[in-house]
């Protein structure tokens, strides 16, 4: 686990994790995500709030930054 890393989704929907800050980042939102048992709450600053659930049953905060 790292506290500071780098996700990356690809077009066809996987994702993938690299350590620490990969550049360039080009800032386009900001994120918080609560994940509570099964149900992540997730505040854009761009596209307001959202409510999702998951098939995973943890517990977390997730502080991150959308850039293109």
């Amino acid at each position: 686990m790292w506290i500071v890393r780098t996700e990356t989704e690809l077009a066809d929907g996987t994702e993938f994790e690299e350590k620490g800050i990969v550049r360039p980042v080009k800032f386009h939102s900001f994120y918080i995500r609560i994940w509570i048992r099964k149900t992540v709450l997730i505040f854009d600053f761009r596209e307001g709030f959202k409510k999702t659930k998951k098939s995973r049953n943890t517990f977390k905060i997730i502080l991150g930054i959308i850039s293109h």
